[in-house]
């Protein structure tokens, strides 16, 4: 999934490379750091918002089930500061490879979508 220009990001933005990160060390503080204040969470059409959101999402259905995310290609969005990364998810909930996009504002996660129809 190239961008606009056919781009791959490299290096992965910071944000996104810091979600991945306090993943797979189970940092769940760190997790929550990586967004902004006032940030959106849509996973499959369940909306979080806000860093109550995120750490709630985080619990059920990311560190909470021991997941482990690996990039296998960042490439720019269509918009400024938008990014869709392919990861490879694996743990005990979700296990499987797939886009999620993120839009970053001020070098941390403002909005994140993952599910099916998301680029």
């Amino acid at each position: 999934m190239a961008g606009h220009d056919g781009a791959v990001a490299d290096p992965v933005p910071q944000a996104i490379q810091a979600f991945v990160d306090a993943t797979n060390s189970a940092d769940s503080d760190a997790f929550v750091a990586a967004f902004t204040p006032d940030a959106h969470l849509d996973d499959w059409g369940r909306g979080f918002d806000g860093h109550d959101g995120v750490r709630s999402w985080d619990s059920t259905d990311n560190i909470g089930v021991q997941s482990r995310f690996e990039i296998l290609d960042v490439t720019p969005g269509p918009d400024d500061g938008q990014y869709v990364a392919t990861l490879r998810v694996t743990g005990n909930g979700y296990n499987g490879t797939g886009p999620m996009v993120f839009r970053l504002r001020d070098g941390l996660i403002a909005d994140l979508r993952i599910g099916p129809d998301v680029t």
